[in-house]
């Protein structure tokens, strides 16, 4: 092991990157700057200036904020799913198609009588059948899934197509809507916060009984305690700025459940811990008595099971489906975008379904505040590939055999 005197900024920066919290500062430095040059930075700008009259934060109101996680929950949803498949080493380049196929699906199911609920539970079970299909052919017949999915986008951009011969269907559904409507009153989004922090707690805590128990090394007090009030207050303070404006939404509720309960099942569970291998070594993997191929199916079917998620909470929020809206647009390179921007390492082995929500936010902040000033789609799709390229960058330099000492 080197002395601590000829560790390069690299190999310290890599070290971080392996640590639990160190996971979370480069995209939560990234959330901050940008929040803080729209939010603080160009408003103070225009006031030396002259611009504006007064010193006006509107990409901080509570306002803009709501906007802007309602606009990212989409994003978040298949990035969420994305990660999945990025944890093995494998993409999947048919997330949103397939997420338009079952948005689309639902529209048509909605509209010719069948209930909403139903119609949900049906364009799921699409979802995960349309993506574990993918994984048969990656896992069994040997075709990257690079390629693989490359003709599952291509299949399902076309699929959409002929569901939607006019490119366009409105969805008027009341359960179907009410999942993007409904707020969850005032009072009970402030239970509902401090009964997640409550969980985070006692998470932590379990989670430090059992490594004392096992004789392993243990977090300081400092470190563990500040994990818990750096949560609470994002969490406490992400709940009073909703309500400042209308309320908590069903959405986003309904997001962190399932992203919570993907995160519990990734790190907590014997299947988790096997995605982790086979992304870091699957022939490893394979030697000591893991269904690897299994595991790849399973994924790629978890993956169109967020996308099915995905394509009704954007149905639901548009209260429309449109070709644009999901497979013919950008929302396929903002979530495979808000993934790596997350942290998740495209090589396989390493990320995190809450980085993926953290990347989504990201590039919604990104197209928010550019929006904000005016700037031309040209420019934001400019920004947010240098911030992609950014994010890769950082994670190949990260990767143990990148540094100086090499």
């Amino acid at each position: 092991m080197q002395p601590d005197a000829k560790l390069t900024f690299l190999d310290r920066f890599s070290a971080l990157r392996e640590t639990q919290f160190g996971a979370f500062v480069p995209v939560l430095l990234a959330l901050a700057a940008i929040w803080g040059y729209f939010g603080l930075v160009l408003p103070l700008i225009d006031l030396m200036s002259g611009e504006a009259d007064s010193f006006r934060a509107i990409f901080l109101s509570p306002r803009n904020i709501y906007n802007l996680f309602m606009q990212s929950a989409v994003i978040a949803t298949l990035a969420v799913g994305i990660t999945i498949v990025l944890l093995l080493g494998d993409i999947d380049l048919s997330a949103a198609a397939t997420a338009g196929v079952c948005a689309a699906l639902l529209g048509v199911l909605v509209l010719s009588g069948v209930p909403g609920w139903l119609a949900c539970i049906i364009v799921i079970f699409v979802g995960i059948i349309m993506g574990a299909a993918q994984g048969l052919l990656v896992a069994y017949v040997g075709i990257p899934s690079f390629v693989v999915t490359l003709a599952g986008l291509l299949g399902y951009q076309g699929l959409m197509q002929k569901i939607l011969p006019t490119g366009n269907l409105n969805v008027g559904d009341t359960f179907v809507r009410g999942i993007a409507r409904v707020l969850i009153p005032d009072l009970w989004g402030i239970v509902l916060g401090l009964a997640v922090v409550g969980l985070f707690a006692y998470a932590n805590l379990r989670k430090q009984a059992r490594r004392k128990a096992l004789g392993l090394e243990q977090d300081s007090p400092f470190a563990l305690w500040g994990q818990v009030v750096a949560f609470s207050v994002i969490v406490v303070a992400v709940v009073l700025t909703l309500n400042a404006y209308r309320s908590l939404p069903l959405l986003l509720v309904l997001l962190v459940a399932i992203t919570a309960l993907l995160g519990w099942i990734t790190t907590s569970t014997p299947y988790g811990r096997s995605l982790f291998a086979v992304g870091g070594n699957a022939e490893s993997a394979r030697r000591v008595g893991m269904k690897v191929k299994r595991i790849r199916v399973s994924a790629f079917a978890i993956v169109g099971l967020m996308a099915a998620i995905g394509g009704i909470f954007g149905a639901s929020r548009y209260g429309s489906v449109s070709y644009t809206a999901f497979a013919g647009g950008s929302l396929l390179l903002e979530a495979i975008g808000a993934a790596v921007i997350g942290g998740t390492s495209l090589f396989g082995g390493r990320g995190s379904v809450w980085n993926a929500i953290l990347g989504a936010l990201v590039i919604g902040s990104l197209g928010n505040g550019l929006d904000l000033t005016g700037a031309s789609a040209a420019d934001k799709l400019m920004v947010s590939g240098a911030i992609l390229l950014l994010a890769v960058a950082i994670d190949a330099l990260s990767r143990p055999g990148n540094g100086s000492g090499r």
